[in-house]
This record gives C-alpha cells, sequence and structure tokens, in this order.
C-alpha cells in the first residue's frame, strides 16, 4: 500500500511544468512559383509545370495545366489562358479554361468566354463574356465521349472501312 508521502513525492517527480511543452514546428516547403516582374514583357507562348505570377504584360498563349496563374494588381494579359486555377486582380483579355477555378477579385477585369468547375467574382469585378460552369461528371462524360470516338482497333472493320481510315490518315 502506498504511503501519502510517497504519492505526493511521486506526483511531484512527474509533473512538468505548464511553459516547458514546446509544440512541434510543422515546416513545409515554400511554394515555388514563377514571377513576371512589372517592367517585363512577354510575347508568345508560355507553358510549365508550377505556378506563375504575372505583375507585368503577357501576349499570346499561356499553357499551365496542372498549376496555378495568379495576374497581379499591375498584370496585364492578352492572352488564352488554360490552367488548374486562375486568380486576376489585373487585366485579363482572352478565354478561359480552368480545370479547377476561376477567381477574379474586386480589382480584376475580364474580357473573354469562360470555362470552369467553379467560380467567384468579388464585388467591383468587371467581367465581359461568357460563362460555363462543369461539373465533374461532365468533366468525366466528356473525356469518355472523346474515348469512344476513337477507335480502339480496326479489327472488326470491313476492308472499305480499313481502306478509308488509311486513307483518312495518310492525308
Amino acid at each position: 500500500m502506498l504511503q501519502p508521502a510517497q504519492s505526493q513525492s511521486s506526483s511531484q517527480k512527474y509533473s512538468v511544468p505548464p511553459t516547458s511543452y514546446t509544440p512541434a514546428k510543422t515546416v513545409s516547403a515554400p511554394m515555388e512559383q514563377a514571377t513576371i516582374g512589372r517592367s517585363v514583357v512577354i510575347k508568345g507562348e508560355i507553358s510549365g509545370s508550377e505556378p506563375l505570377y504575372i505583375d507585368g504584360r503577357v501576349e499570346g498563349t499561356i499553357h499551365l495545366t496542372d498549376n496555378r496563374v495568379t495576374i497581379g494588381r499591375n498584370g496585364s494579359v492578352v492572352a488564352n489562358i488554360n490552367a488548374k486555377e486562375v486568380v486576376i486582380m489585373g487585366s485579363v483579355k482572352g478565354n478561359i479554361e480552368c480545370t479547377d477555378r476561376l477567381d477574379i477579385r474586386g480589382e480584376g477585369s475580364l474580357t473573354g468566354d469562360v470555362i470552369t468547375h467553379r467560380i467567384s467574382v468579388e464585388d467591383g469585378a468587371v467581367m465581359k463574356g461568357s460563362i460555363e460552369v462543369r461539373s465533374a461528371q461532365q468533366k468525366s462524360e466528356k473525356a469518355q465521349t472523346q474515348a469512344l470516338a476513337k477507335p480502339l482497333s480496326n479489327e472488326f472493320a470491313t476492308p472499305a472501312e480499313k481502306a478509308h481510315v488509311a486513307a483518312a490518315g495518310s492525308a
């Protein structure tokens, strides 16, 4: 049986002062992104595999299918944009296709057509063009339709069909 003196000493022995606890820090790698500065002007096609921040001027096409494109407050883009996510704080003239979402902030403006899954337009933003909001189901149906449109094999095709496919392929 424990004596009271022992229980007091054991409780004091294992007690931890409240200020000695330090939570573990969760360190994540900083998000790398390419930046086009205010004084930079690019005319042509931009593609890559990292997020892009545009504070300068871009004319042409932007193709970052799996990443975010952010147009800063000083950014001016005259291009079609294809990206996972687009954030507009500056000016964009061109069509946008997003696989995830489009976010037009209060000071942003967009002139062009949009195809996206999600869209957010803040008060004060300017937008001129059409918007098509697709669901994830529509995306998978479109992929299935395109896959069915391509012949998997011409194993069961008639000789006339095989000749037609061969002639179309060589043209």
